[in-house]
């Protein structure tokens, strides 16, 4: 900040100089200002607002959570309030009831009348004209049992030849008290439901089942190692794959070498794979460079589709490799913008969102079309819209500062628009990178309850059967039913034919009962 001077200069050509000093320094403070204005805004929004980029009404899941009870209370009592005044108007009929699944075990009970009251009026035994089911759901507590293995041995009376052991079926884990079943269960709690080892202790605990998270967690790393000829099928099925969605998020690893425990590292997914084939991939790694996609791309020819992070610009360089970038992040950006806008007023924000909602519209006219009609659609109407957001953009940023909200999403979309405009070249091309963000989604879900992975082989399990239970949830298997027949069929595999066998679009496990 520039003061003023005592005395002011009498040549007119340093006054000059000094009053435009001052002005500059004067709009710079300013923009300073309305930059920390800003950020504090979206520190609140984020902190205290809603996480939607969607409006969110009141019955929401989200605040539906905190007053679960009193929100049930009040629909209870709502309820006896209509039925009482059912006379005057008629309450609201509520949507019909889904059934049970039908391939649910059922446990039939009969009712009959009591014997007194098979006698009518007019003094004749009444008869059964029919019946009324109704069904209800049970659930079982976690059954655990012991599966005892008693292997013969065998002797030869009339020579003194070695004896011989009946042998027992191979184990996924040899001399382990964990079956196939335990393992599954422990993989499913872990890495679908999110529950932290210790916890799993404690729920084992409470049968009476006395198993340390060490032990446990050496089951989680002896699985990874296990699997991993699956996700070296994976990985080749992926690398086919005309486009790839790729996205990284941090991950805390305790105890690795060399690194403090609070260094962050990363885990890196990729997503891609025919319709009918859809495959997701986590890769674990300490490290953020450019040489981490470079190693997980290396050999791939196609779309890659990411973010603007500045580690893809290497793979994105080689020959072969076209890069898409994403429509979502853009958005999201004047989403932001429109949020540090005073309240009910519209900004240039907000003519940047409407004209990135109506390609959004587009695509969801498009979402059941073929990829030679969804190509037709966007040449008809996307560009055109896309024509009106360039013209847009090119009158408005030299009016924008590059140090607020609007500037910085204003900048963003100019920076990325020939990665941005590229989704149009082909029907087959996504607008956005939001496969490998909805991909990625559980790993983060579960990353708020297990927090960290102690060691860096722990965290190469994580990714290893995060690669298998996404892609066996995006092939619509329940990932405990597949795991268990994955985990049951293993130990036997001995050939490339066996492991493809394996894969969760080649077999129809039976789901658990």
């Amino acid at each position: 900040m520039i003061c003023m001077p005592e005395t002011l200069p009498d040549d007119p050509v340093l006054l000059k100089q000094l009053l435009a000093q001052m002005v500059s320094a004067r709009e710079l403070d300013q923009g300073k200002i309305i930059q920390l204005q800003e950020q504090n805004a979206l520190l609140i929004q984020r902190l205290f607002g809603r996480k939607s980029e969607q409006s969110v009404d009141a019955d929401s899941p989200q605040l539906a959570m905190f007053n679960e009870a009193e929100s049930l209370a009040e629909a209870a009592a709502t309820d006896v309030a209509d039925e009482a005044e059912e006379v005057v108007a008629p309450i609201k009929r509520r949507g019909k009831r889904k059934p049970l699944p039908a391939q649910l075990p059922r446990t039939e009970f009969l009712h009959e009348l009591p014997e007194h009251a098979l006698t009518c009026a007019c003094g004749c035994r009444k008869h059964a004209i029919g019946e009324e089911t109704s069904e209800q759901l049970e659930i079982v507590p976690m059954q655990i049992r012991v599966l005892k293995h008693i292997r013969k041995v065998y002797g030869c009376r009339g020579c003194e030849a070695a004896p011989v052991t009946a042998d027992k079926p191979a184990q996924l884990i040899e001399k382990s008290l964990a079956s196939a079943s335990v393992l599954a269960m422990l993989l499913t709690a872990k890495y679908v439901d999110g529950l932290p080892l210790h916890r799993f202790e404690n729920v084992l605990a409470r049968h009476g089942i006395d198993l340390s998270r060490q032990t446990l967690a050496r089951w989680v790393i002896q699985c990874g190692e296990q699997l991993q000829p699956l996700m070296n099928l994976l990985h080749d099925r992926l690398l086919e794959s005309p486009v790839v969605h790729c996205d990284e998020t941090r991950v805390q690893v305790l105890k690795e070498p060399g690194r403090d425990p609070t260094t962050h590292s990363w885990m890196w997914v990729r997503a891609g794979g025919p319709a009918e084939q859809p495959v997701v991939l986590f890769d674990y790694s300490s490290s953020r460079a450019q040489e981490i996609p470079l190693r997980l791309l290396e050999g791939y020819r196609g779309y890659l589709m990411t973010d603007d992070y500045a580690g893809y610009n290497a793979v994105a360089a080689q020959a072969g490799i076209e890069r898409l970038a994403c429509w979502a992040h853009a958005r999201r950006k004047f989403v932001e913008a429109q949020k540090v806008q005073p309240k009910g007023k519209t900004g240039r924000a907000d003519v940047a969102l409407n004209l990135i909602n109506k390609l959004y519209g587009i695509e969801r006219e498009l979402k059941d079309a073929d990829d030679n009609q969804r190509l037709i659609g966007r040449q008809q109407h996307s560009e055109a819209i896309l024509a009106q957001l360039k013209n847009w953009l090119d009158k408005t940023q030299p009016q924008v500062t590059a140090h607020n909200a609007l500037g910085k999403a204003v900048n963003y979309l100019a920076s990325n628009w020939r990665r941005l405009v590229r989704y149009t070249e082909g029907g087959h091309l996504p607008i956005d990178n939001n496969r490998a963000e909805n991909a990625i989604r559980p790993f983060v879900i579960g990353r708020k309850n297990w927090l960290f992975s102690d060691t860096p082989k722990g965290a190469t399990a994580s990714a290893q059967i995060y690669s298998l239970i996404e892609t066996a949830k995006a092939n619509g298997q329940e990932p405990y039913a597949w795991l268990r027949h994955v985990l049951e069929r293993l130990p036997t595999a001995n050939s490339v034919e066996d492991y493809e066998a394996l894969l969760p679009w080649n077999c129809t496990p039976a789901l658990p009962r």
